[in-house]
């Protein structure tokens, strides 16, 4: 029998990895100041994969929602119970701009950090948000059709999935991004899929971000799928992600899709250019397992350490 050997992959929040090496070296640390002896370290455990979460711009609006939300800071409490305004800098899926954190190093620290990974026969990972952008993604002022917007009587029947925007340009009400079952994340607005221009810009950024790493795990992936969208939205959009897979894999073949999906549609985002898709009633079954033990771990730890995905083929 021929065993099949899955890729491994190592899943790093960057911005709590470079605080602690902040604390070593007395001032705030870069993608170039992590270590060599923690990359060969990674290479020895026998990781295929490093994806690097939350390497991309955000901005001080959706920083600001994060600081002030009460349900969330009694959630930042409860971990970090010496908790200040400092420790929390914001959604890593608040993006107002696919360029890496100034504050990480920018582009160029992490083209220099990939360069030493691939040197250890390591493959970079990062993150993809197609549901939706920060608030005060440039966008709003740009180009508002790239968004879902409301009027007064959507805000007047759902106040939690809307939001006034100030623009030089005219006030604007914007919709929350979010998924269909679960209020408006109020860090975010909503990317407008039923738009073949919002579509195309977002292709664009695929590309270019396709030349800074060797695959992209796609947040909340089965957003923009058209069925989906349209009960969310009411509007139907055209399908996404075989263009858009295809489009990346014409400038970088063998470019690698992971897709965070959960709704039973993991076989049809591997249908449309995914090579990898979350498995999510195996995290259940491997949760369940381990809670009749008395041990407890939420889903979010399980996607940070278990990579046991279907193939499409």
């Amino acid at each position: 029998m021929t065993h099949v050997r899955y890729p491994l992959l190592y899943q790093i929040n960057t911005r709590v990895w470079l605080t602690e090496f902040t604390a070593k070296l007395g001032r705030a640390a870069t993608l170039d100041d992590i270590p060599d002896s923690q990359l060969d370290r990674l290479a020895e455990k026998g990781f295929d994969w490093i994806w690097l979460l939350s390497v991309w711009q955000t901005g001080l609006a959706a920083q600001q929602v994060s600081r002030s939300n009460p349900e969330w800071r009694r959630e930042f409490q409860e971990t970090l119970p010496d908790l200040c305004d400092e420790d929390i800098p914001g959604s890593g899926f608040a993006i107002t701009g696919y360029t890496v954190h100034q504050n990480l190093g920018g582009d160029a620290a992490l083209s220099r950090l990939r360069e030493r990974l691939k040197k250890r026969g390591l493959r970079l990972m990062l993150d993809f948000v197609p549901n939706h952008m920060g608030l005060g993604h440039p966008w709003v002022e740009e180009h508002p059709e790239h968004f879902i917007q409301g009027a007064e009587l959507d805000l007047a029947r759902a106040p939690q999935n809307y939001i006034w925007v100030k623009r030089q340009r005219g006030d604007m009400l914007f919709a929350y991004g979010r998924d269909p079952y679960f209020a408006g994340w109020p860090d975010t607005l909503q990317l407008n899929y039923a738009n073949p221009a919002t579509q195309e810009a977002m292709i664009g950024k695929l590309v270019k971000i396709a030349g800074q790493c060797d695959g992209l795990r796609c947040d909340m992936a089965m957003l923009v799928l058209p069925d989906v969208f349209e009960r969310t939205w009411g509007q139907r959009a055209p399908l996404f992600w075989p263009t858009a897979t295809q489009r990346v894999r014409e400038r970088v073949p063998g470019f690698t899709f992971m897709a965070e999906v959960y709704w039973d549609l993991e076989w049809t985002l591997q249908q449309q250019g995914f090579d990898y898709a979350y498995d999510k009633r195996l995290y259940d079954r491997l949760r369940e397992h381990l809670q009749t033990r008395g041990l407890f771990l939420d889903l979010q730890s399980w996607q940070a350490c278990v990579f046991t995905l279907a193939t499409r083929n």
